[in-house]
């Protein structure tokens, strides 16, 4: 598979399942905010990695959303499946991505640096 179009394979995986979270998912655990960060889907098909963001009030509101996206990751990969034609359906694995809040802090972090000057 060339280089290329497995980064189409990504962003178009990427793309659908944002869509499914936000539109098609009715489940009441989901009342956090989630963004589709990243998809790395293996060479071969089989798996696809989500790294996905989640923004709530506490902790406990990010373990019960990402907890509803686990149990939600059968009906993803079957939406997948019918939506974008590729020989096998991944499996579909979350993984949390900390990424976005990680730079908000250290955001925070030098704002209140340049305060004390």
């Amino acid at each position: 598979m060339a280089n290329y179009r497995g980064g189409r394979i990504n962003e178009e995986v990427r793309r659908e399942v944002s869509n499914i979270i936000q539109n098609e998912i009715k489940d009441p655990r989901l009342t956090a905010m989630v963004s589709v960060t990243a998809v790395k889907v293996t060479k071969d098909l089989r798996y696809a990695k989500v790294f996905v963001s989640i923004f709530g009030k506490d902790e406990e509101e990010k373990n019960n959303t990402f907890t509803a996206l686990k149990n939600a990751s059968g009906y993803i990969r079957k939406e997948i499946g019918i939506r974008i034609n590729l020989r096998h359906n991944p499996q579909i694995i979350f993984e949390l991505d900390d990424s976005i809040s990680y730079g908000m802090h250290i955001e925070e972090l030098i704002h209140k640096v340049n305060k004390g000057k």
